[in-house]
């Protein structure tokens, strides 16, 4: 029994032994390598880049007042539209002390010259009348009281503009309303009634009472990178996608390409613009963030491979062709442009030969 018991042990022990054996041998030997099969095929490539930007009005117009005044009524809202000279908003004058006092010294000096020149007349016409004075000397007096009568007119004018904003001879320009300079969609009205408005100046920009644009005429603004500004040039079609309209996308023609980089995040970047193509009945909005898609390079139905399938050896670029034997072939090729999935083969390839792709894993033996 013993004798029996020793061979079970000698056995099991064999055994592991052996079941050890062919499991590290099957473990050692080489697995076999699948690829995936790919194709020559012809296709359209195209190679494109994505610029970030905004939608803006190619012309908007800040509107700002004549003088300095206070808002005392406002006739529009912002998103109305306005036609160019209608009134935006009323104010009411706060005159300039020392221009108040100015004005109103030269209406005291014009009506002194106005009554001498007055009183010069009324002698000399009396001489002229006895015949004791020639025409010439009459006549001389009687422009200078035309032109006293003139320069009272005017002081009074200025006079009444500095202290009202408006002049009686002139009511209809009068500098109180705020007029649009251009026809268009009303963006913005940053003031309330009671705000405080300066003129602009020399050395202030002045108070924008609102601001105007024509939203009939949109641009697409953004910047591309120096790497691909050089496949730019103007009349090239764009491609606008707005994500804020569910990823509406419309047509744009790119009209500006800005001679001069601007340094953005460390990168040398150039500003582009493309003229909008908005379709009939559809709503842009002034500021909404576009991406827009240019074509830098395109071929029609050119010899390709994914571009998986290559391999980069120093300046050379290389397949591997599946040969009758079954095995793959390391062959040269010249490509050309990619799109980033799909490469143009120029030379070393023909339409249909298949290639060697990546790597094919068995999940269940990993």
């Amino acid at each position: 029994m013993k004798k029996l018991f020793r061979y079970f042990w000698i056995a099991l022990v064999a055994l592991i032994f052996l079941g050890t054996f062919v499991f590290l041998y099957k473990k050692s030997r080489p697995k076999e390598v699948k690829y995936q099969e790919l194709e020559v095929v012809r296709t359209d490539i195209r190679r494109t880049t994505v610029v970030t930007g905004k939608i803006q009005p190619r012309n908007e117009v800040n509107i700002k007042p004549q003088i300095n005044g206070i808002i005392s009524e406002l006739y529009k809202e912002a998103g109305q539209e306005v036609a160019a000279n209608e009134v935006i908003a009323k104010l009411k004058v706060i005159p300039d002390m020392n221009s108040l006092s100015s004005a109103q010294s030269r209406v005291r000096l014009a009506e002194i010259n106005l009554r001498q020149a007055q009183t010069n007349y009324e002698r000399e016409k009396a001489l002229f009348d006895q015949k004791l004075v020639s025409a010439d000397e009459y006549e001389k007096v009687l422009q200078a009281l035309n032109q006293a009568q003139e320069e009272r007119a005017a002081a009074k004018d200025a006079l009444e503009v500095i202290r009202d904003g408006v002049s009686s001879s002139n009511a209809t320009g009068s500098s109180t309303l705020v007029r649009s300079t251009i026809s268009g969609l009303i963006l913005d009205i940053p003031v309330k009634v009671g705000n405080s408005v300066i003129q602009a100046n020399t050395l202030n920009e002045g108070t924008t009472v609102a601001t105007v644009a024509n939203m009939d005429d949109l641009i697409f603004d953004g910047n591309i990178d120096e790497t691909e500004v050089g496949s730019l040039s103007e009349g090239m079609p764009v491609i606008i996608t707005i994500g804020a309209l569910q990823d509406y996308t419309f047509d744009a023609r790119l009209e500006y390409i800005a001679p001069k980089a601007v340094e953005n995040n460390g990168s040398n970047q150039f500003e582009i613009k493309a003229a909008v193509q908005v379709p009939p009945g559809q709503t842009i909005r002034s500021g909404y963030s576009a991406n827009a898609e240019i074509v830098l390079q395109e071929e029609s139905q050119a010899l390709s491979v994914p571009e998986s399938a290559l391999e980069f050896a120093g300046d050379s670029t290389y397949v591997y062709v599946l040969g009758e034997d079954g095995a793959y072939v390391r062959t040269p090729v010249r490509t050309g442009i990619s799109d980033g999935i799909q490469i143009e083969i120029k030379d070393g390839l023909s339409l249909g030969a298949k290639v060697r792709g990546n790597q094919i894993f068995d999940e269940k033996k990993r």
